[in-house]
């Protein structure tokens, strides 16, 4: 049987391939067996193909995919330097089908790696799939995208978020747009303020090489985050195919800015100290192997936002995203405004009602005022939860699937890469002018201790100005 598709990964010898892009690909395959898939591997280790086979195959037993193997089981592994045309020539020459390339290796490597493709033969069709971060800032990604224009078409370029795959963003969809309670409420007439956050328990873990040169902004608000958060504030798309929904994604990020234009007001950065998270000892940041405390890098990163639009205009948007944190939360929180009026006669302390997505294990909750039972008159908080399962596949599983399928609709689009950057960029230049100091916190804490709110505006703050 001749494969539909050679799925060639990039980068095969490393972390990222055996720790998520394998047990995704055989999830994949063991939910749908029809596929037509051959699997080819390369890297710069001196791997045979029997090493590389059994790197496969344990990959696929650690999500039960032990079945999906078998149709791979003649999957070959090359030693090869990516960076060199003649080499890509051969890897691209022996694929089946339409060759679909997974760069698995750092972001420096993959630039080099396409430059050296303009030199190749590309067969008609291939896809091109590339990890964030796309480029360095927002020269670098044009540059990018330019090279990647003379190669394949842009619905063929996968910029790969795998946040994007998460279940919990597509429910995000679904509750906006398929709910009438809630899809008229969707703006700043109704919502006070929205938080997109992903605090985690991990430290570094060996990621020096990367994290430290590009610290919690760049490597989860400026990619991921934003990218959340443009789903969660886009206009209502046509359709839900890949040209519908990335117009509207990117017409939301095209109108984000830094709240108030002021990025030294508007973000807040620091680094763990050491401590103790879940019962693991972290070293201090700046002891971790390979880190080099001059650079100042951020573990904690804050900033606050704004979309300028009719629809959005006046509600500050906090993205945060920290490492070796005791609280780990990865949400999306709307906060609504408070009712204009509550009759005189009730008592209590009503709060916003609080409208919140969770990002593993998946929910959905609506925090809100009802009558309390002792006294019918006092308002009490409830909160009404509906659990939404882990998703039939992996975050990766669903992007592998875009990609096997060639459906760009989970994929982030080259200009939106671009206005990501663009973003981000003037707090970056802040932290870099030492505009913003840089906190500290203990490991296993929830932050630096002045650090009050879980927003870079207080509620009191956010709630005066979007009510003025």
């Amino acid at each position: 049987m001749t494969a539909d598709t050679t799925l060639l990964i990039l980068g095969a010898s490393g972390d990222l391939t055996s720790r998520l892009l394998l047990p995704a690909l055989g999830q994949l395959l063991a939910r749908e067996p029809e596929r037509r898939v051959r699997l080819a591997g390369a890297g710069v280790e001196e791997w045979s193909d029997d090493a590389w086979r059994e790197t496969v195959q344990k990959a696929f037993a650690t999500t039960d995919s032990e079945s999906a193997f078998e149709p791979l089981s003649d999957t070959t592994y090359t030693r090869a330097d990516i960076t060199d045309a003649d080499q890509l020539q051969k890897l691209l020459d022996a694929a089946e089908g339409r060759p679909a390339l997974y760069f698995a290796v750092p972001p420096a490597v993959a630039a080099k790696a396409c430059d050296a493709l303009r030199s190749v033969t590309i067969p008609e069709g291939t896809i091109l799939a590339l990890e964030k971060p796309f480029g360095s800032d927002a020269a670098s990604a044009e540059h990018l995208n330019a090279t990647l224009a003379e190669l394949v078409p842009e619905s063929q370029v996968f910029r790969v978020d795998h946040f994007l795959g998460r279940s919990t963003v597509l429910n995000l969809l679904g509750a906006r747009f398929a709910n009438r309670l809630i899809e008229p409420a969707w703006s700043a007439d109704h919502i006070a303020s929205m938080l997109v956050q992903f605090d985690e328990p991990l430290g570094l873990e060996g990621r020096a090489g990367y994290y430290d040169k590009a610290g919690a902004l760049t490597d989860m608000i400026q990619s991921h985050l934003l990218q959340v958060m443009a789903f969660a504030t886009m206009e209502p798309p046509a359709s839900l195919d890949q040209r519908d929904l990335r117009d509207a994604t990117g017409a939301a990020l095209r109108a984000t800015a830094v709240w108030g234009d002021d990025p030294v007001a508007a973000s807040r950065r620091a680094r763990y100290t050491a401590g103790t998270v879940e019962g693991r000892d972290f070293p201090s940041y700046v002891d971790e192997p390979g880190v080099d405390p001059s650079r100042e890098t951020e573990t904690l990163a804050e900033m606050t936002v704004e979309v300028r639009n009719a629809r959005w205009q006046g509600v500050p948007i906090t993205l945060r995203s920290g490492k070796a944190l005791g609280n780990a939360e990865a949400k999306v929180e709307v906060r609504f405004h408070p009712v204009r009026h509550l009759p005189r006669g009730f008592t209590g302390d009503p709060g916003p009602t609080v409208l919140r997505f969770s990002l593993g294990p998946d929910s959905i909750a609506l925090d809100l005022n009802v009558n309390g039972e002792a006294d019918p008159l006092e308002l009490e908080k409830v909160t009404l939860e509906a659990e939404l399962g882990a998703g039939a596949l992996k975050a990766y599983a669903e992007v592998l699937s875009g990609i096997l399928d060639g459906d760009a609709m989970l994929s982030v689009r080259g200009d939106a890469a671009v206005d990501c950057w663009h973003i981000v960029q003037p707090v970056i230049d802040a932290w870099r002018d030492g505009r913003v100091p840089l906190d500290e916190y203990v490991a296993g804490t929830s932050g630096p201790s002045d650090w009050a709110t879980s927003s870079g505006l207080g509620e009191a703050e956010a709630s005066s100005v979007v009510m003025e």
